[in-house]
């Protein structure tokens, strides 16, 4: 008998409280890579140097989205810069919450606090693909922040791949998910997109096989937005 599809939020909520999860591409790209195991140890645990690197090169105050259970909003807290951390899980902003973070139970594309006055807009642990449309999410993004302001965003460790499609979440008892659009993209798709977007590559960096762009809002852009 077949098992109707439940919540992807669901699911994802169980990973977070330590159910083993996959995430798969419902439909196959010539380059997909395949079913992927949801990080749930990295994205609770310590930093790392790649963390490191990426925190270092944020401006406050920060809005984390995608947050998570809060890793990253929670160390820029600690270190007295401000920040929010943003996340469609209820499970999730908890977490956050208790690990000293300032989350908010909101999605991106909702209105936020403090529209086109963060200092920058972070998309980590591939949060790149939310919403399926990376130009779109990136435009977004611009958006939030000062004309001044920075988007961090990491890239999959393949810098040509650029996939997007319905993504399954699969859990290890076989129950799967309805599809949620989402993309994976390497800093070549991401480099390619951030004009459209209104935004320009600044920096690209690599630490422990983890890539980030940092991405600037355009000049002329910026210099329209505030006329």
């Amino acid at each position: 008998m077949d098992i109707a599809p439940v919540s992807a939020l669901a699911l994802y909520e169980e990973a977070l409280h330590g159910a083993t999860v996959h995430a798969v591409h419902a439909v196959h790209a010539v380059r997909d890579p395949g079913p992927r195991l949801l990080d749930v140890p990295a994205w609770t645990g310590a930093l790392t140097g790649a963390d490191e690197s990426l925190l270092e090169r944020c401006e406050g105050p920060v809005i984390d989205i995608g947050c998570g259970p809060g890793r990253l909003a929670a160390a820029l807290t600690g270190r007295g810069v401000p920040c929010l951390g943003i996340d469609i899980s209820r499970r999730a902003v908890a977490r956050a919450r208790a690990r000293g973070a300032s989350a908010l139970l909101r999605a991106v594309e909702r209105r936020l606090p403090g529209e086109g006055r963060w200092g920058t807009a972070l998309l980590a642990d591939g949060n790149i693909g939310i919403g399926g449309d990376p130009e779109a999410l990136l435009r977004r993004c611009a958006d939030l922040v000062r004309p001044a302001g920075l988007v961090l965003v990491e890239a999959d460790p393949d810098p040509t791949l650029d996939v997007r499609g319905p993504l399954v979440l699969e859990a290890a008892d076989g129950r799967r998910s309805h599809p949620v659009p989402w993309a994976r993209l390497g800093a070549t798709g991401i480099g390619s997109r951030a004009g459209a977007a209104g935004l320009r590559v600044v920096e690209v960096w690599t630490h422990d096989a983890r890539t980030f762009l940092s991405l600037g809002r355009d000049r002329q852009r910026a210099d329209d937005a505030g006329r």
